[in-house]
């Protein structure tokens, strides 16, 4: 019975014990629950007096003090704490929007508080940036930032002298941009979570645009439209070029790249806002920048120089293409890189249309003067100092040209196409542009030879201005486009000039001895050969007196050839035959040159004078007349 009757009280519904016990359960349950609210209601309580406390000593509009003393430059340790009271009272917030009603006194008691601080933490934003504006400058943040990387770099370094050097050569400057960044990261931080994102834009936006603004004046960079650049004299727009390809680099090195910076910086914790400031700060800026080169490539200034300015500018826009599209990376930023795109593929045209001047103006060259003993034409001289200066961007030129379909060979004689890389399809496309302009020149040149009376001296003017040609390949990176297979075939074709250019200038002094000049002869006709060979060299060696060659190299090979194998030829005949024309006298009446005469005469040749030659005067005279030729380029 007993285990019965407790079975009962214990688990029946319906005894009196059983009913007693959930009345008491219920009640301990809402008791816990008032004492949670009232120790909640508590807590929130302390913290609106605690955030109070601490907002209204830093209103301005209640305390004088707050009104002319900054927060953050005053204590940083008051800054810090109020930053984590307006946090707490922003958690404070959420809490009595989710437990209350909006017209809650406490709440509406937070939010006056709140906005009393927004209003104090949008005056120290202000005054950050404002009066950090020479420490936060974009270069200032950049060389911090390539600083902090090196010393990242070289932190696996044992050397403790050297990680010490490192830390020192932080500068005054670059301590107080850290800090004032991390001031304004906090203060955007707080203002964000706090739902006052819009009002930290605003001012950050004013003063960072102002900031960018004026560098880009700075640097020189202006508006400016097609009408204005087409109306500049060539000097000017020259200048406004050069100042250009200097804006542009400290443009990418700071201005854009510290505006970056900082930006990621500040609003780490939200990538819209870091968009939404770093693209109404830095866009405008980037595309009156990059929107020059494409006016500058529209142009139609014809002058030698443009090409190479061109090329200047390409070249600074696709060297730092990576970092272009790394800093504006976002969408909005896309017209930014559109403008640096379409600027590099209007320069590219105009490189191309540059170098089809360049061949139509070599082809149009109608001068007719013929060049004073064969040497250099201006034509020659200006056409390969252009194609020098050109290789020099051979990189560059590679990109642009790449993709242009090669010359047709049709419009040049088939007998002057001896230029190997010029047939060959599987040659780079820069080797076979350059190849051909070499060749229009040279066939340029083919025509002029003809204007020559004397075919002797056309062979030496062809032979000279192809040593040129070579010579300069040889000493520029046209060697590297053109390559080995291309100087030899073409050295070849100096050596099949200079060998046309023997017989028919020394053929007939050559022909005025035997063929075997130790053969026996009479006396009647040793003297004739002796008269023969006096009259046609005299008369040889003062024509090819006034001839030049200006290269040293080619000019020895020349003496060297015909003197070696005439001083050789007469030598013997000389030896065998002086004492054939009778005695002493009768020599001197006939014989006017010993051996030994006719080698020197053949070292004063080539020089081009009349007078006594050296190699001094050459030089002298070529040097000034390389001078001159520099300061009158090929007209394009």
């Amino acid at each position: 019975m007993p285990r019965k009757g407790m079975r009962s009280l214990c688990f029946s519904p319906r005894t009196p014990s059983f009913s007693t016990s959930r009345q008491s359960t219920t009640s301990e349950s809402t008791a816990s629950s008032t004492n949670r609210r009232r120790f909640s209601e508590s807590m929130i309580e302390q913290t609106i007096d605690a955030a109070a406390t601490i907002i209204m000593k830093w209103d301005a509009d209640t305390s004088a003090y707050a009104k002319v003393t900054s927060l953050f430059y005053e204590s940083k340790r008051e800054a810090l704490q109020f930053i984590r009271s307006v946090n707490e009272l922003q958690k404070t917030m959420h809490l009595l929007v989710s437990d209350q009603d909006s017209s809650s006194e406490k709440l509406v008691r937070a939010q006056i508080l709140m906005q009393t601080a927004m209003k104090r933490l949008q005056k120290e934003f202000y005054q950050i940036l404002s009066m950090n504006r020479a420490h936060l400058d974009p270069e200032s943040v950049s060389t911090r930032s390539s600083r902090t990387s090196a010393r990242s770099s070289t932190s696996d370094f044992d050397d403790d002298d050297e990680i010490r050097t490192a830390g020192d050569s932080i500068s005054e400057i670059e301590e107080v941009s850290s800090m004032a960044m991390s001031d304004l990261k906090l203060i955007a931080d707080c203002m964000i979570a706090s739902g006052y994102a819009k009002e930290c834009m605003h001012i950050y936006k004013i003063i960072r645009k102002s900031i960018i603004d004026e560098g880009i004046y700075k640097l020189g960079i202006e508006k400016l439209s097609s009408s204005q650049i087409n109306k500049m004299e060539w000097d000017v727009l020259d200048l406004k070029i050069k100042n250009w390809l200097e804006a542009e680099k400290i443009s990418m090195r700071t201005l854009f790249t510290g505006e970056r910076i900082l930006c990621d910086q500040v609003f780490a914790t939200s990538d819209l806002i870091k968009e939404s400031c770093f693209t109404e700060i830095s866009k405008e800026a980037a595309i009156l920048l990059f929107g020059f080169p494409e006016l500058v490539a529209k142009t139609k200034k014809s002058s030698p120089e443009k090409m190479f300015r061109v090329l200047d500018m390409y070249s600074a826009i696709s060297e730092d293409w990576k970092e272009i599209e790394t800093i504006f990376s976002f969408e909005s930023t896309s017209t930014a890189r559109l403008q640096a795109l379409d600027s590099l593929v209007r320069l590219s045209e105009s490189v191309r249309s540059l170098l089809m001047d360049f061949e139509s103006t070599i082809q149009k060259d109608s001068s007719k003067t013929m060049i004073p003993g064969g040497g250099l034409h201006p034509l020659t001289i200006s056409s390969m100092n252009y194609l020098t200066l050109l290789a020099d961007y051979s990189n560059i030129l590679t990109d642009i040209i790449s993709d242009w379909p090669p010359p047709a060979k049709s419009a040049l004689p088939a007998s002057l196409l001896f230029s190997p890389d010029s047939e060959d399809s599987t040659a780079p496309a820069i080797s076979v542009r350059f190849a051909w302009l070499i060749l229009v020149l040279l066939c340029k040149l083919d025509g002029k030879a003809k204007h020559y009376k004397d075919v002797s001296l056309s062979y030496l003017f062809l032979a000279n201005n192809l040593q040129h040609v070579i010579s300069r390949v040889r000493t520029s990176n046209l060697q590297y486009i053109l390559g080995e297979e291309w100087i030899t075939k073409h050295e070849a074709k100096v050596k099949q000039f200079t060998s046309n250019y023997e017989p028919l200038a020394w053929g007939e002094v050559f022909a005025s001895l035997p063929e075997n000049p130790t053969a026996p002869i009479t006396a009647g006709k040793a003297k004739d050969c002796f008269r023969k060979f006096n009259a046609s060299f005299e008369n040889a060696y003062w024509k090819q007196r006034s001839c030049i060659v200006p290269d040293s190299k080619l000019r020895e090979e020349i003496k060297v050839s015909i003197g070696t194998k005439l001083v050789t030829l007469y030598r013997d005949f000389y030896n065998t035959h002086i004492s054939t024309v009778g005695d002493e006298r009768s020599a001197r009446l006939f014989v006017r040159f010993s051996p030994e005469d006719i080698g020197n005469y053949f070292s004063d040749l080539f020089y081009g004078t009349v007078s006594s030659g050296s190699s001094s005067t050459s030089s002298s005279v070529s040097s000034h007349h390389r001078r001159q030729m520099l300061r009158s380029p090929l007209r394009v």
